[in-house]
C-alpha cells in the first residue's frame, strides 16, 4: 500500500497552463497586484493541489491522532504523567468535548474525530473516537525500536485510509494533530536525525518542563539516536526506531492525502516531524501541505529554515492537538472566497493600472 501510495504523488511544478491561469486570474481582480500578499500564495497553491482554476472548500475536517510512548514511563521527559494521554482523548471525543481542538472545530464549521492509534487504556464506544489501536503505547526508545517495522506500516495504513475515505466523503481541507505525552521527545529525535540538527537545538520545553528535565530529556534522546545509528538513513526505519504510533498515523495520512491531491493542513511542532518524515520519503510532498502556524517549541525554526517553510500564522502556540490547523483553515478558505467571490477589472469596469 505504502510503494502505491508514494508511486501516485506527482509534482505540481509542471501544471505551467493551470499557474498561470491562476496568476492571470488573481492579477485581474479590483485591487493592486500582489496586495492580497500571502492570501494569493495560498490560493494558488490550493488550486494546483486540486488541478483546478475553480477551486471550493465546502467541507473541512481535522483528525486528532493519538499514542502513548514508552519513553514517557521514565518520568524524565515530560511535566504530565502518561494517563493524561487517555484522559485527553476523553476530552476530546463526545457530546461534550471541552479540549481547545474540540471547541475551535465546532465553532468553525470542522469536522473533528480523535484516532486512537496506541493509547494504553481501552476505550468504550464514543461519539467523535475512531478506535484503530495498533499497540498500547510504543516502547521507550533509548533502549529499543519503539515499533517494530511491521506495526509502523499498519499504522501509517490507517493514516493513508483515513485520508483516502475524507476525499471520497467530499472533505475539501484535511487537517490533523496529536496527542500523546512524550511525543515532543520523539519528534525532536527525529528532527535530529532527519534534518539532521544537534539534538539540544531541537529539543524544546514540551509540556513545560523546567531545564534540568529538559536536559535529561536530551540525555534519553541522544542515548536513542546513538542506539539506532543504522536505522537514521532511511525515514522509514528512522520512524519505526523513534516515532509514536501516532506519528507514524500523520505520516500516512500525509502521503493518502498527497496521493489522492487532498489539501492537507499540518499542526505544529509534532505533526510537522510526520511532514518531515513524509517529505524525505518523497520529496513532492511538501508542495501538498499548508502548514498551519510557527509552532513556539525550541526546533521548529530550524524546520523552517531547512525545508523553507512560511506558515501561515505566528501566534506562540504549542498545545498540539490540531488548533493551529482549526484557526489557520479559515484564512486558507478566505483566500478562495476573495478567489472566487472578488469582482474582476474587465467585469467591474474598473480602470486597470496603467
Amino acid at each position: 500500500m505504502i510503494e502505491k501510495t508514494l508511486r501516485a504523488i506527482t509534482p505540481l511544478d509542471q501544471l505551467e497552463g493551470l499557474k498561470k491561469r491562476v496568476l492571470d486570474h488573481l492579477d485581474d481582480l479590483t485591487k493592486p497586484r500582489g496586495s492580497l500578499g500571502d492570501l494569493e500564495r495560498l490560493a494558488l497553491q490550493y488550486c494546483l493541489v486540486r488541478q483546478t482554476d475553480k477551486p471550493q472548500i465546502r467541507k473541512k475536517r481535522i483528525y486528532t491522532f493519538a499514542g502513548d510512548h514508552g519513553i514517557a514511563r521514565s518520568g524524565q521527559v515530560s511535566a504530565y504523567p502518561p494517563e493524561v494521554t487517555y484522559q485527553m482523548v476523553l476530552n476530546m471525543a463526545g457530546e461534550k468535548a471541552g479540549a481547545a481542538i474540540s471547541v475551535l472545530c465546532r465553532n468553525n464549521g470542522i469536522e473533528s474525530f480523535v484516532v486512537d492509534m496506541g493509547v494504553n487504556h481501552d476505550f468504550s464506544e464514543t461519539q467523535g473516537l475512531l478506535r484503530h489501536k495498533i499497540q498500547k503505547g510504543t516502547e521507550d526508545f533509548s533502549v529499543n525500536k519503539a515499533m517494530t517495522h511491521d506495526d509502523a506500516v499498519k499504522a501509517m495504513g490507517v493514516g493513508i485510509a483515513l485520508a483516502q475515505s475524507s476525499h471520497e466523503s467530499g472533505v475539501d481541507l484535511l487537517g490533523f494533530g496529536e496527542m500523546g505525552i512524550g511525543n515532543t521527545t520523539s519528534a525532536s529525535a527525529l528532527y535530529a536525525a532527519l534534518l539532521p540538527a544537534d539534538v539540544e537545538n531541537v529539543t524544546g520545553y514540551g509540556t513545560g518542563i523546567d531545564e534540568p528535565i529538559r536536559l535529561k530529556k536530551i540525555a534519553k534522546i541522544r542515548e536513542g539516536l546513538i542506539q539506532h545509528e543504522r536505522d537514521l538513513k532511511d525515514p522509514l526505519a528512522a520512524l519505526s526506531a523513534l516515532g509514536g504510533f501516532e506519528i507514524a498515523g500523520m505520516v500516512g495520512m500525509i502521503l493518502g492525502a498527497c496521493s489522492v491531491r487532498l489539501p492537507l493542513m499540518v499542526d505544529g511542532f509534532i505533526a510537522s516531524a510526520a511532514a518531515l518524515v513524509a517529505c524525505k520519503m518523497n520529496s513532492h510532498v511538501q508542495d501538498y501541505l499548508f502548514f498551519s502556524h510557527v509552532s513556539a517549541e525550541r526546533g521548529f525554526t530550524v524546520l523552517c529554515e531547512k525545508l523553507n517553510l512560511k506558515p501561515i500564522l505566528n501566534l506562540g502556540l504549542r498545545l498540539g492537538e490540531g488548533t493551529g490547523c482549526a484557526l489557520a483553515m479559515p484564512i486558507l478558505e478566505s483566500s478562495i472566497h476573495l478567489y472566487n467571490q472578488m469582482a474582476t477589472f474587465s467585469s467591474a469596469h474598473v480602470s486597470d493600472k496603467q
